[in-house]
């Protein structure tokens, strides 16, 4: 397959993978998570896996020699991580401390990168975040007491499992001809330049559905991004508005939402407000015949189920689209709950999503 593919909130890449196996040779992505676009990057730029083992041999044999001397440590700065005294013990703060240094010292940008993946993911497993939560809570008390991390055998543990599958999976995919373009910015429309778009976009606003800021918070402050803690509030739906939306589809759904709870109808209205102006953007650069794939949730607020799959297809259509299909499949595996407590009574859950849905639409061309 030829043409050139947009993903507009690219996350972690996985539409890129879908790419390469389908043959696209040049793709483009933006996302305005430093976390994200860290880990798409070093997915998708060819690095030599030789060179790759060779500073990891030089990386762990300087790093267990500066260990040896406990005044050598002394020396390093204090990283600037919110309440980092109730989120990490001392121990692990000076051994991911030691870590970042020598990761920092590496001269080659994509190797250096690439270090920074294990980094990223020894930075949650070593913190006294819980597991398996959709939003960040500390470990209980008796658990914190047999909480003692190997900091130093996790990361390389991380290492050598991002290592396994960078080479296997997506080195052999990374041929010379192809160009995989990922910006650390917010998507800007390029006027029929993509042939086609293929992209998952939030499924709610994150505060209230899945704190995709706040999940790589830990991460983004350890690797030196000033505004972690912030992100949440500049990703769709971030900014709350101070209308409801009272036109198209979306309008009956958020309407049952007020008549429950005004400030959550207002964060629905945020979040579809934002969604569509995206939708307008996209659709301007996608090129007449051009396919549209939104891979999109139906999350449900205050016992009443948004058709997101609906508002999408709609907007497409209000912007010169035709909506071909949308095909259903089961929720594939993402970090948010699968119950929530809509209305905050104890013993009182309901369905958050469980399904999918792919929304196909084509660009019509002018006659």
């Amino acid at each position: 397959m030829s043409g050139r593919l947009l993903d507009p909130y690219c996350g972690s890449g996985s539409s890129f993978a879908s790419g390469l196996d389908c043959g696209m040779k040049e793709m483009y992505g933006f996302d305005i998570n430093p976390l994200a676009v860290l880990i798409s990057k070093v997915k998708f730029t060819k690095t030599s896996t030789g060179d790759l083992l060779k500073t990891r041999k030089i990386f762990r044999n300087d790093l267990y020699d500066f260990l040896k001397n406990e005044n050598d440590i002394k020396t390093l700065l204090r990283p600037k991580v919110t309440n980092i005294d109730f989120w990490f013990s001392q121990e692990v703060i000076k051994n991911i401390t030691v870590i970042k240094y020598f990761i920092d010292k590496i001269d080659n940008e994509n190797i250096r990168n690439f270090f920074l993946i294990p980094f990223s993911e020894t930075v949650r497993e070593c913190s006294y975040t819980r597991n398996n939560e959709f939003k960040l809570f500390k470990m209980k008390e008796q658990d914190l007491l047999n909480f003692n991390p190997d900091v130093i055998g996790v990361y390389f543990k991380k290492f050598d499992d991002v290592f396994f599958l960078y080479s296997n999976f997506y080195f052999p995919k990374l041929q010379n001809n192809i160009k995989i373009n990922i910006q650390h910015s917010t998507f800007q429309p390029q006027d029929g330049y993509f042939d086609v778009v293929l992209t998952s976009p939030p499924y709610g606003d994150s505060r209230t559905t899945m704190a995709y800021g706040q999940f790589s918070t830990f991460s983004n402050e350890w690797l030196g991004i000033n505004y972690a803690r912030k992100i949440d509030g500049m990703l769709m739906g971030g900014t709350k508005l101070k209308w409801n939306i009272s036109s198209g589809i979306i309008a009956d759904y958020i309407s049952q939402i007020s008549k429950i709870d005004c400030n959550r109808a207002l964060d629905v209205s945020a979040f579809y407000n934002d969604l569509g102006k995206s939708i307008t953007q996209v659709a301007k650069s996608i090129k007449q015949g051009g396919k549209s794939v939104y891979i999109v949730g139906n999350r449900t607020v205050k016992n009443v189920q948004l058709p997101t799959d609906q508002f999408v297809a709609e907007k497409f259509e209000e912007n010169g689209f035709k909506h071909l299909i949308t095909y259903k499949r089961a929720l594939s595996n993402k970090s948010m709950p699968s119950r929530n407590s809509p209305t905050n009574k104890t013993g009182k859950t309901a369905n958050t999503m469980l399904l999918e849905y792919i929304v196909v639409c084509e660009k019509k061309i002018k006659l």
